[in-house]
């Protein structure tokens, strides 16, 4: 036996490395199951090139909880090492790099360095865990090593008469983390972390019921038996290529990533791409809907299969957060606990690749089957209208499918739109006024009034319309998009002809004055020649102080505080109608004011802004009209 002392000038290393290195102590498992898989596939890759002159067999790593020994084995069958190697990787390489990353780092960020650089994994050991022992045979023809360590520089190196090829650690857990003792809190861990490694991870072991024999008696008992109970799956979809892939394998999938997802995803993307750097993986389009809700199922990131975290900001564009799935890529630079991204040129390069990908993809979907994007659409709308916004690149190729629904379902490209409307849309000053509405029943009547001049109205509803027809405008200057209730149908597109009003200057003047009198002072009195037929009273909300209130609210809209402002409106009465004429010529100002308020509740309810007490009085007064 030879012992010796880790040559650090760190006395105290060990707390120091709980402390700097990793902020969860949680995964100590991955880190070593991770070093457990390298050593397994280093050794599959010798044997492949003839370096290795051994069976490679069916390798597992096994993980064993010895609750009243209070200690963890963590087993693998890979390459091993001889005792010169312990002493060299265990005792020279990654503690010299565990005191190198500390002295560099301890006083500027706790979380700093890449993963993999200074080769620390196995020392997240010390977290959990007051001794450590690893007995380990390489699969060289030499004996066995049997390394102890307590927590101090001090190590033992000694024979061990361990026969079969591969490393065992051993974990003599610390009283404070004693909670690891728990089956159930390694079970948690193995599928948080370890669900999709490459080597299969066996944990205990269950039980199976034999299938009964065709001849079987009547009074035949299933036979069970003892299996071992392989907690991952080692070949995930994501690292297969598209075409050994059905439909019905990506939605397998889907429900294994996410077991409580009880509906499909509507289609997925599989990424794959080797240069100019490596990345896999699958991202589903979630049934979304309207709203912008935080999603409880997120992207999850892989490294090597090795589960990293769900936190994929600035590797996938933020619009895409919505979506579920996987991405894997051994080039997505880590810190040192793997808990978060360092900043670094090629992050942006795998986010400009996927928001690509996605568009592509998108694009490919609209042109095989138009009639199922077109039915998919207000399950998708908001990601891809957050993404217009959001990203350049992706806003310059979304014109060749993002659609815009009209109220009686029918849908069209910006493109299509143009011209769809260009000859009867087009106003006297050559804009393209495209009208729409943001919810069908609450602004019906207008819409019918515009239906009725043979116009088309979308429906366009997402909580963030208007800052994209904002957008959609700025680089359109020959469009403009209008509410269908922003103003009197005449007023938004206006057409060379002209109304003549029954009333002249002097009785329009002497009619607002009254009207005026009666009506609150949100509302601005707009005097207008309509045909006889249309509506006495309409109230409108200017499309440029609606839009950006509703800017404000979700986000932007560069008017400070718009979004507390009080509502406005404007009432516009037509003067060629009846009731206005009835209203100027009416002496009793009781009997006038009880017209005006009819007819302005009247406004107010196809508008849906009658509620509560004036309701409830204007229906009383209604009811003593009819008796």
């Amino acid at each position: 036996m030879t012992t010796g002392k880790i040559n650090v000038s760190v006395e105290n290393i060990f707390p120091l490395i709980k402390k700097f290195l990793y902020s969860d102590h949680e995964i100590f498992l991955r880190e070593l199951i991770s070093n457990g898989t390298d050593a397994t596939l280093k050794l599959k890759h010798l044997i492949s090139i003839g370096e290795a002159k051994v069976e490679y067999g069916n390798p597992i790593i096994e993980i064993k909880v010895d609750k009243e020994g209070k200690k963890i084995h963590i087993i693998d069958q890979g390459l091993g090492m001889t005792a010169d190697e312990v002493e060299k990787y265990i005792n020279q390489v990654a503690f010299s790099g565990a005191e190198e990353f500390l002295d560099k780092y301890k006083d500027s960020a706790k979380d700093s360095g890449i993963i993999g650089h200074f080769g620390l994994g196995f020392y997240s050991a010390f977290m959990v865990a007051e001794k450590v022992e690893i007995i380990t045979k390489s699969y060289k023809d030499e004996p066995a090593a049997h390394w102890t360590c307590d927590g101090s520089p001090e190590f033992t190196l000694e024979p061990a008469d361990k026969i079969s090829r591969g490393t065992e650690i051993i974990l003599h857990i610390a009283e404070d983390s004693l909670e690891f003792l728990e089956d159930s809190k390694i079970s948690g861990l193995l599928n948080k972390y370890n669900k999709f490694m490459p080597i299969p991870i066996k944990f205990g072991t269950r039980t199976e019921t034999l299938p009964k024999p065709e001849d079987a008696p009547e009074d035949y008992v299933n036979e069970t038996i003892e299996v071992d109970n392989i907690i991952n799956n080692p070949n995930p979809a994501w690292t297969k290529q598209p075409t050994e892939l059905s439909d019905e394998d990506y939605k397998s999938f889907y429900r294994e990533l996410y077991p409580m997802q009880f509906e499909d995803p509507l289609f997925n993307i599989h990424l794959n791409v080797d240069y100019p750097f490596n990345l896999t993986g699958i991202l589903y389009f979630p049934k979304l809907g309207s709203d912008m809700q935080i999603q409880k199922d997120k992207i999850q990131l892989y490294q090597n299969q090795v589960y990293v975290t769900d936190n994929v900001e600035g590797i996938v564009p933020e619009f895409l957060t919505m979506l579920k799935g996987v991405i894997d890529s051994p080039d997505i630079p880590l810190n040192v606990s793997r808990s978060g991204l360092q900043a670094d040129g090629a992050v942006k390069k795998i986010s400009n690749y996927i928001t690509r990908k996605v568009a592509d993809k998108l694009k490919a979907l609209f042109n095989e089957n138009r009639a199922d994007f077109e039915a998919k659409w207000n399950d998708i709308k908001i990601v891809l209208e957050y993404g217009m916004l959001s990203e350049d690149k992706f806003y310059e190729k979304a014109g060749a499918f993002v659609l815009y629904p009209t109220v009686d379902d029918t849908y069209f490209t910006l493109e299509e739109l143009k011209e769809k409307l260009k000859e009867n849309q087009t106003d006297k000053d050559g804009k393209l006024v495209v009208l729409y509405a943001g919810n069908k029943d609450a602004q019906h009547s207008y819409i019918q009034t515009a239906k009725d001049k043979g116009y088309e109205v979308l429906l366009l509803d997402s909580p963030i319309i208007s800052h994209l027809i904002q957008k959609i405008e700025g680089d359109n200057k020959e469009v403009t998009f209008v509410r269908v209730d922003s103003d009197h149908i005449d007023n938004l597109i206006k057409k060379d002809e002209n109304t003549i009003s029954k009333l002249s200057d002097e009785e329009k003047e002497t009619l607002k004055t009254s009207l005026e009198a009666y009506i609150p002072k949100a509302y601005s009195v707009q005097l207008e020649a309509m045909d006889s037929q249309a509506a006495p009273f309409i109230i409108t909300q200017p499309e440029f102080m609606r839009r950006m209130k509703e800017m404000s609210q979700s986000g932007g809209g560069g008017m400070f505080g718009m979004g507390n402002m009080p509502e406005m409106y404007n009432l516009v009465v037509n003067t060629n109608s009846d009731l206005a004429t009835n209203i100027l010529n009416t002496e009793d100002k009781t009997h006038q004011e009880h017209l005006v308020k009819q007819a302005l509740d009247l406004a107010k309810l196809s508008q849906n802004l009658l509620k509560g007490e004036a309701l409830t009085a204007f229906v009383k007064r209604s009811f003593e009209m009819i008796k």
